[in-house]
């Protein structure tokens, strides 16, 4: 099994037979759960968010907890060390994180209807002087190349290549920074940033990270994420392998320190996300008389809701919380 990398341009302007090369590479690669995306996002963009979330969190303590938003489950704001944990797993992930995504208006019924998904961006603003349009910025040109990988899925999947555009509209994705402490710090010598699982959603985007540590598992065993320069890692989610009724699975994946690695690892994840009131039923496409109906309906909503409290982000009654 391995993970291959594919043009996106060529996608968008090769021609007939280029396109279906990149249909016909991501799909494969798509086996792993992972694929490695050419992308055109500003170098200098991704170099400027990511020196100024550097700075974030070597800000002290107490002024990263002043980002911390009640009752957001981790969906802004800022998650401190030791509180998200992989759903097959007991022990905490050694990581912090900062949290943010595309604000609505005030009356939007999607903020209305579910205002811990929707709330406006809690960003460090009063510490770090411009970086709440930069990060907006950031959001919107990663959740861009992630809509644009989602035409290539659809397509592989025998659907119009927009399929997934009208879901991804004012979606719930959110944006990710990660800060992973060097493991000389960690309690108990342990190695492992973050245990081994899925991510809950359709696609997620990793433009960057600067050091080593992201591992696949796949049929040989754990695999390094090693993608070329200037592409971004692509994985897959749940809702994605609901949709797609099994045809694509997600992709499983940690964060571990290797035996005498030095010093912190930082990275920006992306998660995109359909509206929460979105219907997740597998594409007709996806079910035939060798690969049947495999899975019922679920509301978006209701499935991030349930791996939110899987991974012990709900507050007042998380999966490792003893009163629960």
């Amino acid at each position: 099994m391995e993970i291959l990398d594919i043009d996106l341009l060529a996608f968008e302007t090769g021609s007939e037979a280029q396109r279906g090369a990149v249909i016909e590479g991501v799909s494969r690669s798509l086996v792993t759960g992972f694929v490695y995306v050419e992308h055109d996002m500003p170098v200098d963009m991704v170099d400027e968010a990511y020196g100024q979330l550097e700075s974030f969190f070597t800000l002290p303590q107490e002024v990263k907890d002043r980002y911390v938003v009640p009752g957001s489950h981790g969906q802004t704001g800022y998650t401190g060390l030791l509180v998200e944990t992989a759903a097959v797993s007991d022990v905490p992930d050694w990581k912090e994180m900062l949290n943010w995504g595309a604000p609505v208006g005030e009356g939007h019924p999607l903020r209305v209807k579910y205002p811990h998904r929707y709330g406006p961006p809690t960003l460090p603003e009063a510490d770090l002087a411009g970086i709440t349009e930069l990060l907006l910025h950031f959001h919107e040109r990663v959740a861009d190349l992630q809509r644009r990988v989602l035409r290539i899925i659809a397509a592989g999947l025998g659907a119009h290549e927009t399929f997934f555009d009208e879901m991804l509209v004012d979606g719930a994705t959110l944006t990710r920074a990660i800060h992973y402490p060097a493991m000389d710090l960690a309690p108990d010598q342990q190695h492992v940033w973050a245990g081994e699982h899925a991510d809950i959603n359709l696609i997620t985007a990793l433009p960057r990270a600067t050091a080593a540590g992201l591992q696949v598992k796949t049929d040989d065993g754990w695999i390094d994420a090693a993608p070329p320069e200037n592409c971004a890692i692509i994985n897959t989610g749940l809702m994605l392998e609901r949709l797609s009724n099994g045809v694509i699975t997600s992709g499983i994946h940690r964060v571990v320190s290797s035996e005498g690695q030095q010093g912190d690892r930082y990275s920006v994840v992306q998660f995109a996300h359909p509206t929460p009131w979105t219907v997740l039923a597998p594409m007709a496409p996806t079910v035939t008389a060798d690969n049947p109906l495999r899975y019922s309906a679920i509301a978006a909503s209701d499935s991030l809701d349930k791996v939110l409290w899987d991974i012990n982000l709900t507050e007042n009654g998380s999966r490792l919380d003893p009163a629960s």
